[in-house]
Order: C-alpha cells, then sequence, then structure tokens
C-alpha cells in the first residue's frame, strides 16, 4: 500500500470471518429497497494501518457508531491529518481522488462504523431543487471527525431500519434517503462551476460488487473479463474506472486482497505457511513467499514471528 510508515497491526481474535475493506460486515444494505442508497455497518480492528477510501461517483459518509479512535487522513503520499474522533462523530466526502486512512482505538469499546454512499440520482434532485443546477456544479466540502444532530438522526434512522429484522420498506428508505440528501446539499455544499462533472466515475455499488467478487474468489485465477462482466462494463473502461476509484489496476488490488487474507490467515490460526499460500491462490511456496514479501516487507514466515 502507498504511504511509507507502515504499522503492524497486533494480533487479532478468529472472529474475522469475513473482510469488507479491512473490516467485519456486521450488517448491509441489499434489494430493492435500497436502491437510492448501500451502507454497511462494520466493525474494526483495533489497529489499521493503511486503508485506500475509492474515490466513486456518490458522496461517502462515515459515521462512528461504538468507541472512540485516532483517525489520520491524507492524499496519497501527502502529509497526515489527525482527528480524535467518537460515537456521533462523522466524516463526509466526494473526493475526485482515493486517500488514505490509518487509525488507532483508544478506548475499551469496539470501533463500529457505519459506511453510507448516497446514490447520484436522489443526490442530483435535491442539488436541482436547491441550486437549480446539476451535480456537475456541486461540490461537497470535505468533514472530518464533526458532529451534526439532524444528520446523526438520520443515519440512525438507516440502522434501525437495517437491524430491525424486518423487511425494509421502499418507502421509509426512500424518504430518509430524500431527507439526507436535503440536508448534505443545504449544509455541505457548494456551487463550483469550474468542477467537471463526476458522471464518468465508478458507481460504489459497481466497486462493492467487484471487490466482494475478487474476496470469495482468492484462491481462483484472476480474470479481468470476469470482473469487466460484473461491473457490466467493457474490459477498458472498467479498468481505467476501477484504478481511478482506488488507486490500483484491479490485478494490483485482488494482490492486496490476498495478502490481507494470508496476513490475518498468519495471525489468527495455526496453519502451515504452504497452506495459507493455497488458500489465497499460491500454489508455490516461493512465489507466495515472494508476492507478501514484496508487499509486506517480510517473509509470511518472518510475519507469523
Amino acid at each position: 500500500m502507498p504511504g511509507g510508515n507502515i504499522l503492524i497491526p497486533e494480533r487479532t481474535s478468529a472472529e474475522n470471518l469475513r473482510r469488507h475493506i479491512h473490516g467485519r460486515l456486521l450488517t448491509g444494505s441489499s434489494g430493492h429497497a435500497w436502491r437510492d442508497v448501500l451502507v454497511h455497518i462494520l466493525s474494526h480492528q483495533h489497529v489499521e494501518a493503511s486503508l485506500i477510501v475509492p474515490a466513486v461517483a456518490e458522496p461517502l459518509i462515515v459515521w462512528i457508531l461504538s468507541g472512540s479512535a485516532i483517525i489520520e487522513e491524507r492524499e496519497l503520499g501527502g502529509t497526515w491529518i489527525s482527528n480524535q474522533v467518537k460515537v456521533g462523530d462523522f466524516f463526509l466526502t466526494n473526493s475526485d481522488t482515493p486517500y488514505e486512512m490509518r487509525w488507532q482505538v483508544t478506548g475499551p469499546e469496539r470501533f463500529e462504523v457505519m459506511h453510507l454512499y448516497l446514490g447520484l440520482p436522489i443526490f442530483e434532485q435535491a442539488a436541482a431543487e436547491t441550486f437549480g443546477v446539476s451535480t456537475a456544479m456541486v461540490r461537497i466540502r470535505d468533514i472530518s471527525g464533526e458532529q451534526d444532530r439532524i444528520l446523526s438522526l438520520l443515519l440512525e434512522q438507516f440502522r434501525v431500519e437495517l437491524t430491525s429484522g424486518y423487511d425494509p420498506s421502499p418507502l421509509f428508505v426512500q424518504g430518509i434517503a430524500q431527507s439526507l440528501a436535503v440536508h448534505l446539499v443545504r449544509n455541505y455544499a457548494v456551487l463550483d462551476k469550474t468542477r467537471t462533472s463526476r458522471r464518468n466515475a465508478l458507481p460504489a455499488f459497481k466497486l462493492r460488487r467487484v471487490t466482494e467478487r475478487m474476496t470469495t474468489q482468492l484462491d481462483q485465477e484472476f480474470s479481468l473479463s470476469q470482473l469487466a462482466q460484473e461491473a457490466d462494463m467493457s474490459v477498458s473502461h472498467f479498468s481505467r474506472l476501477f484504478k481511478k476509484a482506488t488507486s490500483f489496476s484491479p490485478s494490483q488490488y485482488f494482490i492486496q486482497l490476498r495478502v490481507q487474507e494470508a496476513q490475518r490467515l498468519l495471525r489468527e490460526t495455526d496453519r502451515s505457511v504452504i497452506d495459507i499460500g493455497l488458500d489465497v491462490g499460491y500454489s508455490s511456496p516461493s512465489h507466495f513467499a515472494q508476492v507478501f514479501r514484496r508487499a509486506v516487507g517480510v517473509t509470511p514466515t518472518e510475519y507469523r514471528g
């Protein structure tokens, strides 16, 4: 991963059965009711050394549900900016380029967050109503570690709808999404006539669909054509937008996922290095060691310690 001084995460428990961008997915939106919004609730590990936040078409909100942490952000290769965050704090971005985050949990509580991508159609409706212009000229201000009572009330409704056990109501979700879009535009959007359209960006739901497919196929051969088909794009168009969103080519990102899963297995299990290599798609132990060392800086055996 880019960024220099990479911390080695502490040993974690074996509960991390499913990874979603370095976190355990507790619940997530799916189905027709959630067509205008993509929501994930995640439990994060105690230390995160480096996380690339993709640049996608939709505005992203990260809301702290539980725990406290020191979170640092920077442009790729830039200077770290630090924030101490707690329950109720939120981050907001619609960055045109990927950026990097890392954090250290500071309290005993689990560090749980909500990630929410607001779909472009509903955001465009709010922009047109508020400013009378398209989203091509509307820029969302970046917010890091602040609080907003109304925003928290709206996000809490999404959390309840996800976790209540009832079938989600399309009418209810749509209403909250519309209210959220208007609130964001009124309070955090500014007109920027120099801004170019973000239509030529990767939608969050397509990025999620592709990365989840990668995660479930770490032991299989990489297939760019299959991933492009999953995103319903041509290979060249998909490759370009994926790299624009993540700063990695699809094949590089796939290797990163393999290495991250290998790191988890080395930390959390006593399985042999050879078996772990096979689990993440490397039949040759020497090739596995070479790829792992290039990404992490040490061999799998040295990483296990």
